[in-house]
């Protein structure tokens, strides 16, 4: 596996796979990965003949401090799980090569923003905007792979590579999880071992909201399932919300045939996690 480290050698590389006629399948992470991550570089690779992975913790869309500074960073051990599941590219540049000067574009995502994460990070995907914008020009994928679990995440990716024409095709892929139901995450291993037995709750919230909209308007379940995670005293919950899948606006009931996310940000002590369900 090549490793690189600087935008001008990603850049003659990648341009020089496309002058072969190469196809290029691009994960990008912020690293500590996991099987959910390792997932995405196996989909690329079935569906591309060279597979780029970047990490990259990217300070510019964290509005905590602390949370930046606490992100895991396992470059080596990443690497090495990268290089088993065979890919080919490992991207790996600091902040000071991807900032040289700082960004002045700044990013309005409209309505899209204003809900669920974008209410609760300001400026998170104007961060997560101009991070992928550079990363798309450098590496120059035709396709580039997504976890569902950033679903709102992967629909602000959606409306820049429309509103930009960038050429290439996003994938979402379903969300991985332990046995247990909690989702995967770089975000887990911060866990104490009390509040990693407590994080399925999580999803059992969701499915419980589910299960409850098959006879209940949306706000009466919210509300049950709500009282639900409150049983739990060490989960502090953030947001709960049933909303259009693709639009991500809140809605108000259900319509035949609609597509539909359950989404949910929560805190165990200090660690936020985030999950969702298609229905």
């Amino acid at each position: 596996m090549l490793q690189l480290s600087s935008l001008s050698d990603i850049r003659q590389h990648t341009e020089m796979l496309r002058q072969q006629g190469k196809r290029i399948g691009f994960v990008p992470t912020m690293g500590a990965l996991h099987e959910g991550h390792l997932s995405l570089i196996k989909a690329a690779k079935s569906q591309n003949d060279i597979t780029v992975c970047s990490i990259f913790v990217n300070p510019v869309q964290f509005n905590n401090a602390e949370d930046y500074k606490l992100y895991p960073r396992l470059p080596e051990k990443d690497a090495q799980l990268l290089a088993q599941v065979g890919c080919d590219v490992l991207f790996l540049p600091t902040a000071d090569e991807m900032y040289k000067q700082k960004a002045k574009l700044t990013f309005d995502f409209g309505e899209l923003e204003r809900v669920m994460e974008g209410a609760h990070r300001p400026g998170h995907f104007n961060g997560v905007a101009t991070v992928v914008s550079k990363l798309f020009h450098l590496v120059k994928p035709h396709q580039a792979f997504f976890g569902q679990k950033d679903l709102q995440q992967f629909a602000v990716v959606q409306q820049l590579v429309q509103d930009l024409s960038f050429d290439l095709e996003l994938v979402c892929y379903p969300i991985i999880r332990e046995e247990d139901g909690l989702a995967m995450s770089s975000r887990n291993r911060r866990l104490t071992p009390e509040q990693r037995a407590l994080a399925p709750r999580l999803y059992q919230a969701l499915q419980f909201l589910n299960s409850k909209l098959e006879t209940l308007p949306i706000e009466e379940a919210k509300k049950e399932t709500e009282t639900f995670l409150r049983s739990f005293e060490e989960i502090k919950l953030e947001y709960l919300e049933v909303v259009h899948a693709k639009s991500l606006q809140p809605l108000e009931y259900l319509a035949e045939g609609e597509p539909v996310a359950l989404c949910l940000a929560a805190f165990l002590g200090e660690v936020r996690l985030i999950d969702n369900i298609l229905r």
